[in-house]
């Protein structure tokens, strides 16, 4: 069994709408949540409760609104509690984003992957689509596979297969509002597959259409949520850098007389070794906040940190035989940028991942 859930504030006709196309394509077990909607939308819900009584399911209430990661949470939580024959559940928005077909094929995806996250996932190229949904999901999009690494084509879409193993461990995850389908996609990294499932993309074009996500302030928060562990890792490797710039330009200072050959290498080797003992305690404790041994992961660092170690000493020797010795420090930046964000997918994916 693979419940739907609707988060619902302040619907409108769409809402029931959508249940009468879902009750056409035999779609049942439907659990909507009324997140704080007020009494002038109770003949709104009066409905939908009729439709429920053909559809099967539940109207879940806030007293007032808590968001959509809030009512998101208030059914997984209905679902673990009251239908342990469900493998999953599959989320989708009440203001006709969504037709029931997709949402039949996502169910159906769901049932044959069921140890992944599955997206809905819309296309943003056509005439129809509002400037401020295709410009803010193209950006999110490039913002969040830098981030993540994940090549998600839609990080936005409420149109979701969740199995029942991922619910669960949603729950402890924070974020009420819109933010929190953002800390969705974050948690699946090196835990969960995604597949991506194209569907219809549609938009009302009535003057009156209504969305509640704000451009500017949720947008906001869902950059947060991106920046923060990333600003972190900035700080850590900024800091490990200028650590290690130092020491490289120190050691290369005082080596170039008597080791005139190899005197990139050794000092690279004295600098990063040290800067990596630093950088690997301030990523591990500050950063990841690691799930993994110390062991293990202290391991996977310091392979990666040579591994990087080894990249750097050639294509800094490569790029002072190319435009001179005189440039070494300036070669070595370069270098080391293009290596840091390499280095952050490698780490956040593989050397601190969470269990």
């Amino acid at each position: 069994m693979i419940p739907i859930i609707i988060p619902a504030y302040e619907p409108d006709k769409r809402l029931i709408d959508l249940l009468l196309s879902l009750k056409e394509e035999h779609i049942e077990n439907i659990i909507i949540v009324n997140d704080g909607s007020g009494k002038e939308y109770e003949d709104i819900f009066s409905i939908a409760r009729e439709l429920l009584n053909d559809l099967g399911g539940v109207i879940l209430e806030h007293k007032e609104n808590r968001g959509k990661g809030r009512a998101l949470k208030t059914a997984f939580r209905y679902v673990l509690d009251n239908i342990p024959e469900a493998v999953g559940v599959v989320t989708a928005d009440s203001d006709g984003q969504h037709t029931a077909c997709c949402i039949k094929e996502i169910k159906q995806e769901l049932q044959k992957n069921q140890d992944a996250l599955i997206l809905g996932v819309r296309k943003f190229d056509g005439d129809n689509i509002p400037w401020k949904s295709k410009i803010g999901n193209n950006l999110t999009l490039k913002v969040f596979k830098l981030v993540s690494g994940l090549d998600i084509r839609d990080t936005q879409t409420g149109l979701r297969g969740i199995n029942r193993k991922f619910m669960k461990e949603l729950l402890s995850v924070e974020g009420d509002r819109f933010e929190f389908e953002t800390k969705m996609l974050l948690e699946t990294v090196g835990k969960y597959p995604i597949v991506q499932v194209d569907i219809e993309t549609v938009y009302d074009s009535r003057e009156n259409h209504k969305t509640h996500f704000d451009p500017v302030k949720d947008s906001i928060k869902i950059y947060r949520i991106l920046f923060d562990k990333f600003g972190k890792f900035m700080l850590s490797s900024l800091s490990s850098f200028i650590l290690d710039i130092i020491l490289f330009t120190l050691f290369c200072n005082i080596l170039k007389g008597d080791f005139s050959k190899g005197y990139i290498i050794i000092s690279t080797i004295v600098a990063r070794t040290t800067s990596a003992l630093y950088n690997y305690t301030i990523n591990y404790r500050i950063v990841f906040k690691s799930e993994e041994s110390k062991v293990k992961a202290g391991i996977k660092y310091f392979i990666l940190a040579i591994i990087q170690m080894i990249c750097s000493a050639l294509l800094v020797t490569l790029g002072c035989k190319m435009f001179g010795e005189t440039n070494e420090t300036i070669i070595k930046i370069i270098v080391d940028t293009i290596l840091f964000f390499i280095s952050y997918q490698m780490q956040k994916i593989i050397v601190f991942k969470k269990l």
